[in-house]
Order: structure tokens, then sequence, then C-alpha cells
């Protein structure tokens, strides 16, 4: 397969990297262009997503709850734009993650922006643009 640059590019560890490569195909609309032992790799036209199965020792460190516990403390968020956040909420619900309430909402530089997680307990955030 040829490299092919994109604009946006990120790696998330996973203790399970098939459902989180899921959540995240399913909610940015996400295609797999490769996998191989232990990694999901989805693109779209502006963005790359890789997930790795993080290895045994810290992935048996990390205890999944339902709902997830989510794991705020940390130095990275990453930011997703959608097109709807409203109806991303059902997507992120169904598949086992979470959005803060709608009141959490805030306008900042021309979008709408809300946090949420994922399965694993991961922030992330979503951006919907107010034009």
């Amino acid at each position: 397969m040829s490299a092919k640059p994109y604009p946006f590019s990120a790696v998330i560890y996973a203790k399970d990297a098939q459902c989180l490569a899921s959540f995240y195909e399913d909610m940015l609309s996400l295609s797999r262009v490769e996998e191989g032992p232990g990694f999901i790799f989805l693109a779209s036209e502006g963005l790359e997503l890789s997930v790795v199965q993080a290895p045994a020792a810290i992935a048996e460190s990390i205890r999944l709850t339902d709902p997830p516990e989510v794991r705020e403390v940390t130095p990275i968020k990453l930011s997703f734009q959608v097109a709807d956040i409203k109806r991303t909420r059902i997507t992120v619900q169904r598949l086992g993650g979470g959005l803060k309430e709608p009141e959490a909402t805030w306008s900042w530089r021309g979008a709408l922006h809300l946090d949420g997680f994922d399965p694993e307990g991961n922030v992330f955030q979503l951006r919907q643009s107010e034009a």
C-alpha cells in the first residue's frame, strides 16, 4: 500500500483495539484502510487514526467499567469535527461512549464544542461548525 499524507494523524492505544476501532470508525464515518496484528488503521479524507493494541502489561492494568470510568487526567485530548453533535450523540451512546450534557456545549472560534468519552474512558471533543 502506498503512503498517502493526511492533514491530521493520531494514534490511540487500546485495551481492546477492535472495539475501540469500531467506535471511532462508526462515530466519525472512517474507513478501515489496513489491519494487522495489533493495529487497525482508519481514515477519511482529512484524518488518519491508528488504533493500536496496548502491550499486554499495560492492557492488564486498564480496568474497563460500564459506564466507562472517564480518564480526564491526561495531557492530550483529541478533537474531531462532526456535522451535527446532537446526531453524533446517538451514535456515541449506542457504541458505549458518552457526551457531556448539551448544556456543557460552548462556542469558540465559530464552532460548538462538547467533550465526550469513548468505551475505554478516553476523553475526546466534538466540534460542529456554527455556520
